[in-house]
């Protein structure tokens, strides 16, 4: 029912752990450059160094959001936030030296070589990484699903957009057509038409659906009967703001889909550790069931079976998150022909 929040600095791990590696990398060759070829790590001082240098980059990855959208910077941008990021980190790191009486016994020429050669390092390290993951799709591994939802004027550009700036990394499962009468099984730069108007909310509530980008153009009007309904699923929906309507999600706020700015709807916003907590909670109240209901079942199962010879448990199909449907167990309370005794009792 709930959408989850950005993760802060904790969503691009693989951008900081990187950066970790150049800052290491650059520490020896700076190192190498000024001692000769060595280990650093066999000296105490420089050995305490480079876990300080550990400890001052995340302290500058953190509060100074150096990965902040990471992914839609350009060249210029990138080299700009490096070189803000490596200054943060070897100011601090002289200062350490300073505060602590240490800076006699190190060698400030390893200091410099270091950012100097750290500043190439993850320069390189970012533009290289972020190529490979947009030619691999961004957040291949869970990533959220997304429906489009346009008209077909505008389908073979709103769908350009999306895979050729997917900087979220989502899995575009469809295009939804609105003005289109009949199924249209056509597929537009590899994605498919899966619905219409009429069916769109038949599909997500088949289909796994996590988010929906709505992008029409202005003289059809907007459908916000359809988007409450899909809010009201627990689906999050994305509204290019071109009109801006009330919808009924409690959770409003502007953020970029590709190269659209959009209004993003939902139920509620959860924090990652809010989600993790929710999840723990749901598989440790899990567990806990399944163990009263195995110890209930001892009981139970025979008493019901002595009073109504049949199955033991009852099952019936329940609408669940995102509209899915799911089949629910529990204890039979009724007799197998309850609807025939229903009638008889009816009829006197």
């Amino acid at each position: 029912m709930y959408r989850k929040a950005d993760r802060g600095w904790l969503k691009h791990w693989d951008f900081t752990l990187l950066d970790g590696f150049c800052l290491q990398a650059a520490y020896v060759a700076a190192y190498w450059l000024r001692h000769g070829f060595g280990w650093p790590y066999v000296h105490q001082l420089y050995c305490n160094m480079a876990f300080v240098f550990v400890l001052i980059q995340i302290f500058v990855t953190f509060f100074g959001e150096s990965f902040k959208n990471v992914l839609k910077r350009g060249y210029y941008r990138e080299f700009s936030s490096a070189v803000k990021h490596v200054c943060l980190v070897i100011l601090i790191g002289a200062f350490y030296l300073f505060a602590t009486q240490k800076g006699e016994n190190y060698s400030r020429l390893t200091l410099v070589l270091t950012g100097v050669i750290y500043l190439g390092f993850t320069y390189a390290a970012r533009i290289g990484w972020k190529r490979w993951l947009k030619a691999r799709g961004v957040g291949a591994r869970g990533r959220r699903s997304l429906l489009i939802l346009t008209s077909r004027t505008m389908v073979d550009t709103v769908v350009q957009n999306i895979l050729a700036n997917n900087y979220e990394g989502f899995q575009v499962v469809g295009v939804a057509l609105i003005d289109d009468d009949k199924n249209n099984e056509k597929t537009y730069r590899g994605v498919a038409v899966v619905a219409n108007g009429e069916t769109v909310a038949e599909y997500v509530c088949r289909e796994w659906v996590d988010e929906i980008l709505v992008n029409l153009p202005e003289e059809i009007p907007l459908p916000q009967k359809l988007l409450n309904d899909f809010i009201e699923m627990g689906v999050t929906v994305h509204l290019k703001l071109v009109e801006v309507a009330k919808l009924s999600g409690k959770k409003h706020h502007v953020e970029r889909i590709g190269t659209y700015t959009v209004l993003t709807s939902s139920i509620n916003m959860a924090s990652w550790k809010q989600a993790f907590l929710k999840r723990t909670m749901d598989i440790v109240g899990g567990v806990v069931g399944c163990l009263i209901t195995g110890l209930l079942y001892i009981v139970v199962a025979p008493c019901i079976y002595i009073k109504s010879p049949g199955p033991i448990f009852f099952s019936q199909v329940r609408v669940g998150k995102n509209g899915k449907k799911f089949k629910l167990y529990k204890f039979r309370s009724m007799y197998m022909d309850a609807e025939k005794r229903k009638k008889e009792l009816m009829e006197q």
